[in-house]
């Protein structure tokens, strides 16, 4: 029985793009035909009048000759037809019906020119209009055409292997096919195609009429393309065969149903049946192939068929009612996936389905709920990838990929560890903070390479509407689901890893508030039930892994943040740096550029230094640029050489000066006894001292071509009377000699090695530019009330003056003015230092008055950079301090700490980064906050190395470490 209609077939209910047929005399086996008593029975639906007026043609059989079409055309009106495409030639033609002629026949034509078709094959019977972009193969149809030969070889295009037929679009098909010519064209096409006759060319319109089938078999002309074909018969069947016969009367049953819905289908029966004659099976079958809208490949299968053809109308389809079509999609989606299916889901299926089966396929309800029922099948319930709980191979995986990060991967292997334990594993929601280009991202999808689960990222930078998250209501018109679960749908497992971006930029609109939207989706005690208002049907998430990124974590909600597990990255050091430059962004750059490792070497010292006052920034993004930079630099460099040294090989050969060679004579070659062969000098020949000039040359390793003289290109041997002996010595001693001269040759220009290009520091900057940044110490020794801090920026960290001087002393003058762009913070910082100082100094020198009489101003440089937070507080006591005592803090010192109005030091934030900034000013000692010692420790060693590090709560010690002891009589 029949297979009911697929998708593309019941799109063709609205019109047939591709084909026509012509509105002919009536044959005289119509009235045989169950399909036209099928369609007078449709009478009712359609009455007389024809909905296309149509020129009426013939056709011969695919395999029985031309005989029956032939005998129900008017001879006279076949005399009277002509080809015309403009002027009065095209009324004539119109008028007359442009009936083709007969003469000569189409069996006749054992070469044809061919006509390659993008879309679709031409199936016998039916016409279809081309349109040719090749200027040539259009011109030489219309000449073909006016000497009668009116008959072209139409073949289906191949598309590129692997390519879906039916995501292939005309207009890119269209484009390939003139793009081949040639043999290289003939290989692109199917071998079957189809005899068409041209019924009428208009500009670059060409119709077809088909005719029979063709068999392709060898080239005879490449352009325009013209092969030999071999005429293609129906085999042999048995028509009394029950098998056939019923089916051939389902199909006829199925088709009194199809075109019931289509008048436009009923005049193509209509018209093919009077055209035609008998539906033989074959004949069913064209009909069938060319009125559905299969895709290309199954409709050429069909034209390939020479036996069976029905058996592929079952898998074409022609479909009763999009409903039922609909139906068995979905229902065979969910079957695959039943036993895993949720039985809720399964319910609501059923509803849903159900619901479609009742409504009407033209109501906006109706695809409402098919849209519903096409995501709710296509969702993978219960399909979870494999993962892999191999450690070592999850190590080996993130350490390729990445450099440092070993907070991020110890997670991953630990969350590895309890899968491989448990046997199973539940999704976790984390967290990756950390200033730009430190590898947020690229982590995320190296950690799903090393789970072996499939990768998805979406970014809520900017978001502002809930349905993003939770999807639209299915009442609004353009409803779509959120984009969880569009990832589902995209990757085709429930257990994905989600990367969600730059979460501590979502916004908030009056579309409502996105980060209360994802408190469900990231809550691992909810989501096992996240509801999306698309679907309305309760989700499981407790699989999925989440990662998300954030530059800050201050700026995102509390009870967000509460749900995801942090993991700091601090960014990288210069030596971190320089190993990811070395072992990942160099090389890749290199193999991007097309440059061979021996062609370039960037030196030690230019990359640091490329570091250093270039890319100081927390991240590897800028240095990835500015090697990217270096290296374009470097393939133009080579590649300006490289054709600098062709051109110079290409000068010093004189073509012209070669034509004094003269092929030897038989004279001039003379046997020496010991068997070595020598060229004949002749007073008038000049090439032989051009040789002897040439070995001399070569034998002193002369390598400009002006001091060789002339090379040979090429070295024929001379007929002599030898015999087979001396002619084999004569043949190795002359091959030898034109061996001497190549070798010359290459030796002058053939050499086009070049020479490696070197970036160190003396050049860097004809690379890169000028340097960014300069160094951040601006002092060797700093002077009475100047200290240097340590402050956390944007970019990883960087050190921090502050200067106090003194303006003016009096009686009851103390102020302090403060200048540096500095935030509120700040300056309450400012504030508590000078507090704090004063009674530091009344402790220890209580004799003197410097702050009570004493204008002072505090500036923090530079001006222009805005700066806030409380980890500046002992460095501002520190050099208020050293002014009023009038003595330098101990050289090689910076210092972070928040102080209360008490002394006590408090705990600040960014260690690794302000250590960092230390070791960047060559700082060996850093005064850190006690608490934060635990911080400090977890800092690799090549950070902490050669530092020494004092840990202090109360600032008495950091008196005692900055100044030492004090004359308190000179203070």
């Amino acid at each position: 029985m029949l297979k009911l209609l697929s998708t593309s077939c019941r799109q063709g209910r609205s019109g047939f793009p591709c084909s026509r047929f012509p509105d002919g005399a009536a044959n005289g086996a119509l009235e045989k035909s169950p399909l036209f008593r099928v369609i007078r029975s449709l009478r009712s639906y359609t009455g007389e009048k024809t909905l296309f007026r149509l020129t009426a043609s013939f056709s011969s059989d695919s395999g029985e000759g031309d005989g029956d079409a032939a005998k129900s055309v008017d001879a006279k009106a076949v005399e009277e037809a002509e080809y015309a495409s403009t002027g009065a030639e095209a009324e004539e033609a119109k008028a007359s019906s442009a009936i083709v002629p007969t003469i000569p026949r189409p069996e006749d034509h054992l070469n044809v020119m061919v006509v390659p078709l993008p879309h679709r094959p031409l199936f016998p019977g039916f016409y279809m209009p081309v349109s040719i972009k090749d200027s040539k193969l259009l011109s030489a149809l219309a000449d073909n055409c006016k000497r009668s030969v009116t008959y072209a070889g139409a073949f289906l295009f191949k598309d590129e292997p692997g390519t879906d037929p039916s995501l292939v679009s005309g207009t890119e098909t269209g484009k390939s096919i003139y793009e081949f010519k040639g043999q290289e064209l003939f290989n692109r096409l199917h071998d079957i195609g189809t005899l068409a006759q041209i019924s009428s060319i208009q500009g670059n319109e060409v119709y077809l009429l088909g005719h029979r089938r063709l068999r392709k078999t060898e080239m005879v002309d490449e352009e325009p393309l013209t092969v030999k074909v071999d005429h293609l018969k129906e085999l042999p069947y048995n028509k009394d065969d029950d098998v056939i016969k019923a089916t051939y009367f389902e199909v006829i049953s199925t088709l009194r149903d199809v075109l019931k819905i289509s008048s436009v289908w009923r005049e193509y029966a209509k018209t093919y049946s009077r055209y035609i004659g008998e539906f033989t099976y074959g004949r069913l079958a064209d009909f069938g192939a060319a009125l559905s809208m299969a895709n290309k490949l199954l409709c050429q299968q069909v034209l390939e068929e020479l036996d069976d053809f029905i058996p592929l109308i079952q898998e074409l389809g022609l479909e009763t009612d999009d409903k039922t079509a609909l139906s068995a999609k979905f229902r065979e989606r969910i079957e695959s996936k039943k036993d895993r299916c949720p039985p809720h889901v399964l319910q609501v299926f059923e509803e849903e389905l159900a619901k479609l089966q009742l409504l009407e396929a033209s109501s906006s309800e109706f695809n409402v709920t098919r849209n519903y029922l096409d995501w709710l099948t296509a969702l993978p319930w219960g399909d979870y990838s494999d993962e892999n709980f191999d450690v070592h191979n999850a190590q080996k995986i993130l350490d390729e990929d990445h450099y440092g990060l070993s907070d991020v991967k110890e997670r991953i292997l630990e969350f590895i560890a309890v899968g491989k334990l448990r046997g199973t594993s539940h999704g976790k929601i984390i967290c990756l903070s950390g200033p730009p280009g430190v590898g947020k991202t690229s982590i995320g999808r190296s950690i799903a390479r090393a789970l072996n689960r499939k990768f998805y990222r979406f970014s809520v930078g900017g978001l502002a509407d809930v349905a993003e998250i939770k999807g639209h209501r299915r009442t609004y018109i353009g409803a779509m689901p959120g984009k969880v679960v569009q990832c589902l749908k995209s990757v085709g497992t429930a257990n994905p890893l989600i990367l969600i971006d730059e979460i501590d930029k979502l916004g908030r609109g009056h579309a409502g508030d996105p980060a209360s939207a994802l408190l469900e989706l990231l809550d691992p005690e909810q989501n096992m039930n996240f509801l999306d208002h698309y679907l309305d049907v309760p989700i499981d998430l407790s699989k999925v892994l989440f990662v998300c990124t954030a530059n800050v974590i201050e700026t995102i909600p509390t009870p967000l943040l509460d749900r995801m597990e942090v993991i700091a990255i601090a960014g990288y050091i210069t030596d971190e740096k320089m190993h990811i430059a070395r072992d990942y962004l160099e090389k890749a750059t290199r193999e991007a550029c097309g440059i061979k490792p021996e062609q370039v070497e960037v030196t030690a010292a230019a990359l640091h230094e490329l570091i250093e006052n270039y890319c100081r920034e927390a991240g590897v993004r800028n240095l990835q640029k500015q090697i990217e930079k270096i290296y374009r630099k470097i393939a133009l460099q080579l590649v300006r050489k490289a054709i600098s040294i062709e051109t110079s090989a290409a000068a010093s050969i004189q073509p012209g000066k070669l034509e004094q060679y003269n092929e030897p004579s038989k004279e001039d070659l003379i046997e020496d006894v010991d068997g070595s062969l020598s060229f004949e000098k002749s007073d008038s020949d000049p090439s032989s001292e051009n040789v002897d000039a040439a070995a001399t040359a070569e034998s002193k390793n002369i390598a400009n071509p002006e001091q060789i003289g002339e090379t040979w290109e090429e070295v024929e041997m001379a007929e002599v009377d030898l015999s087979p002996d001396q002619t084999t010595r004569v043949g190795e001693q002359i091959n030898s000699k034109v061996d001497e001269v190549i070798d010359i040759g290459e030796k002058a220009g053939g050499d086009t090695e070049v020479d490696k290009v070197v970036i160190d520091v003396s050049n860097l900057v004809d690379f890169v530019g000028k340097p960014v940044f300069h160094a951040d110490r601006i002092y060797d020794q700093t002077p009475i009330g100047v200290v240097m801090g340590l402050a956390w920026t944007a970019l990883g960290g960087s050190t921090l003056y502050i200067e106090t001087t003194l303006v003016e002393q009096g009686e009851a003058k103390g102020v302090l003015h403060i200048t540096g762009q500095l935030g509120d913070v700040m300056k309450e910082s400012a504030q508590i230092a000078h507090t704090v100082a004063r009674a530091i100094l009344l402790e220890k020198v209580p004799e003197n008055p410097f702050f009570a009489n004493s204008k002072l101003h505090l500036h923090v440089p530079a001006g222009a950079t805005p700066k806030d937070g409380p980890s500046a507080g002992c460095t501002m006591i520190t050099s208020l301090l050293s002014l009023a005592i009038k003595k330098q803090v101990r050289k090689d010192l910076a210092m972070t700490g928040e102080v209360t109005l008490t002394g006590r030091i408090l705990p600040i934030g960014g260690v690794k980064e302000k250590t960092i900034a230390a070791r960047r000013s060559e700082v060996k000692t850093i005064i850190f906050p006690a608490a934060n010692r635990r911080d400090f420790d977890e800092l690799s060693d090549n950070v902490k190395e050669g530092l020494d590090v004092h840990f202090v709560d109360d600032y008495s010690k950091i008196f005692e470490l900055a100044f030492g002891s004090i004359d308190s009589s000179k203070s």
